[in-house]
């Protein structure tokens, strides 16, 4: 099983992820309310009357910048387009996306039509010839993306089959 071949792998992937996202965030916070508190803040008297002590400092920061940092965060997320800036990107460069987005894309409309023709057959009706038509072209249509399969991954490179179908996608 490919698990077991990338066992370390997949530990360094978590290790990064987590140090990231958990053990390096909640130290540079440390750092930067020690840092600019004792180096910027101790040193001005103006700023001692608004922060008296360390722990005064760490709360009106605290209470003002979770809120503020929330808002950017959904700024980010639902207000401005950086976040499908992103989510492009990661299209783009990976292919087991791109094949997941080309896959759904291609299989829906032949999933609706033999339901469509599944009902046809269980009420007893006969499938006319539009309909056999129809499924002759969905049938085509899928051979036809069974050649946009990638025959190896080549890394930084993105199939021109792939490019030209996610455009034809982004016409429709």
């Amino acid at each position: 099983m490919t698990v077991a071949r990338n066992t370390g792998f997949r530990a360094w992937f978590y290790f990064r992820n987590g140090w990231s996202t958990y053990f390096a965030f909640i130290f540079a916070a440390i750092n930067t309310l020690t840092v600019t508190f004792y180096l910027a803040v101790e040193k001005y008297p103006d700023l001692n009357w608004i922060f008296p002590t360390f722990f005064h400092y760490i709360a009106i920061v605290v209470g003002v910048g979770v809120p503020l940092l929330v808002f950017v965060g959904y700024a980010h997320f639902k207000r401005t387009s950086a976040y499908r800036s992103e989510a492009d990107i990661g299209m783009e460069v990976n292919p087991y996306f791109r094949r997941i987005l080309l896959n759904t894309e291609m299989m829906v409309p032949f999933h609706l039509k033999l339901t469509e023709l599944l009902v046809k057959i269980s009420e007893n009706e006969k499938l006319s010839k539009e309909d056999l038509d129809a499924l002759k072209k969905l049938q085509e249509e899928l051979k036809e993306h069974m050649k946009l399969k990638d025959t190896k991954y080549q890394r930084g490179k993105v199939q021109e089959s792939t490019i030209n179908k996610l455009k034809e996608l982004d016409e429709n």
